[in-house]
């Protein structure tokens, strides 16, 4: 399909005239084109087509299509059947009443190209332009992020059936791309112990059989890998998305080498849940738990305006694996806005966005005001509000020194790095003075205090978010 741009044409006269005798109040299609006009022209998803071939149906109605399906939950054909009998889309679209529309199949061949084109902001981003132009929106005022789960569409497997549906699936790959191989290499057990889906074939109670079924599994799918990666048997067949991910899933699955191959389990290491594959039909759908809320698919963070004299309106969109921290999109986001232009001044979060590290960049990097509710300290002496917590020691970052709150000085300074990667500042009293100190109950329960800081600059923004959490204009945000 090759695209031709064409002038935008306005609403025929005749659809205008049924539209406005069906719809005397409007609705919310026709508002849409009276008020905004259109929003799209061929010419912004000119890099997604080819100039020669059949002419495309006009992307920009693609477009408008895409929007209007997603705001009645309409599958693909039911937007088509839209298109063909609705007045109201045909008046938004500039179509004649007796337009036939198109096959339900192009809207999903376009949004196949928005995705392989990377132009899935496009959709929004014009929108944006739209809102910018008629002063709805602005930079430097208020935004706020917040994530959802995004389920993926396939069944949610546990560890077992996965390994029998992805083997399944190769099998059934292989039978389609190569029969012949595939006769001449498989076991005539693997029909009848393969036939099934994964999740239909009973599995029988306990531990061992269940380990005991999986590395019969294995066994299986190992030998049809040596077989695939031996030098007599095709090279293309290693190149077939199936084979690899049998591949990917057995090493993440098994122990394997010359002389075993064994089910992993917590001696062997199983991978973390950001890298397991959890199904074969979606290579990066990943299992993935939020309080009591687990899911296999994705992670959308949504960013959207909320200044009171504005409407609010979502300026970005970031997906990313259902695991990774909410945190690790913060950067990502601050980076999609400033390119937008619509960076806020005040970026309001929950505590998943927010760190110590995160709200000196955000103000040093975006001059963006990070707010949201830090990580409590769970120390013990700041749990019972009765002890002297990191907050209560005078550092002197200078001369590296900290002093206690009776006047100790620390005779130790060690920069160090923790477990999650922070660079950190170990500062240690002498046992001698804390043994001796009255207030040793309320500092310390070993032989002598050790305070653990972050760096200078992430400690003093840590410091001064938590001071403002206790204010009435933190707490009105």
């Amino acid at each position: 399909m090759s695209l031709r741009p064409q002038t935008m044409a306005p609403v025929p006269n005749e659809t205008t005239r049924v539209a406005r005798a069906a719809f005397p109040q409007g609705n919310i299609y026709i508002r849409l084109r009276d008020e905004l006009g259109v929003l799209f022209a061929d010419e912004d998803f000119a890099a997604l087509f080819p100039t020669r071939g059949q002419p495309a149906v006009a992307p920009w109605r693609l477009a408008m299509v895409t929007i209007m399906q997603y705001v009645e939950d309409l599958s693909d054909r039911s937007a088509a059947d839209a298109v063909r009998g609705r007045i109201d889309w045909k008046y938004a679209l500039s179509l004649e009443l007796t337009d036939p529309g198109f096959d339900s199949s192009v809207l999903c061949e376009f949004r196949a190209r928005l995705v392989s084109g990377n132009a899935e902001q496009l959709l929004l981003d014009k929108l944006l332009d739209v809102c910018r132009e008629r002063k709805w929106l602005k930079a430097r005022g208020r935004q706020r992020t917040d994530s959802t789960h995004v389920l993926t569409a396939v069944r949610a497997l546990n560890r077992l059936q996965c390994v029998g549906e992805t083997l399944r699936y190769a099998l059934n790959s292989l039978a389609a791309a190569a029969p012949e191989w595939l006769r001449e290499h498989s076991k005539p057990e693997w029909v009848e112990r393969y036939a099934e889906r994964a999740v239909d074939y009973p599995v029988e109670p306990g531990k061992e059989k269940r380990r005991a079924l999986a590395e019969q599994i294995g066994v299986d799918g190992d030998a049809l890998l040596s077989a695939i990666y031996a030098a007599p048997a095709p090279a293309w067949l290693r190149e077939v998305p199936a084979v690899e991910m049998l591949r990917r899933v057995w090493v993440q699955q098994f122990c394997i080498n010359a002389e075993s191959l064994r089910w992993r389990t917590d001696k062997e290491g199983i991978p973390a849940s950001r890298a397991v594959i959890s199904s074969p039909y979606d290579a990066d759908a990943r299992f993935a738990r939020k309080g009591t809320t687990q899911w296999i698919g994705y992670k959308a963070h949504l960013t959207e305006t909320c200044d009171d004299d504005f409407p609010h309106l979502i300026t970005n969109v970031e997906t990313t694996a259902a695991p990774i921290a909410d945190g690790e999109a913060t950067p990502v986001i601050h980076q999609a806005l400033k390119k937008k232009n619509l960076l806020p001044e005040k970026h309001i979060v929950d505590t998943g966005y927010l760190d110590a590290e995160l709200l000196v960049t955000s103000q040093r990097d975006y001059e963006i005001n990070l707010l949201g509710p830090t990580r409590p300290n769970y120390r013990w002496q700041a749990q019972e509000a009765t002890g002297f917590e990191a907050k209560h020691f005078q550092i002197d970052w200078e001369r590296q020194q900290a002093t206690c709150p009776l006047g100790r000085t620390s005779v130790r300074w060690k920069p160090s790095v923790d477990r999650s990667n922070n660079e950190v500042v170990h500062i240690m009293f002498s046992q001698t003075d804390c043994q001796a100190c009255s207030s040793r109950h309320q500092c310390t329960r070993g032989v002598a205090r050790m305070i653990t800081v972050r760096q200078q600059a992430h400690y003093e923004a840590l410091q001064a978010a938590r001071e403002r959490e206790a204010t009435d204009e933190y707490k009105a945000e």
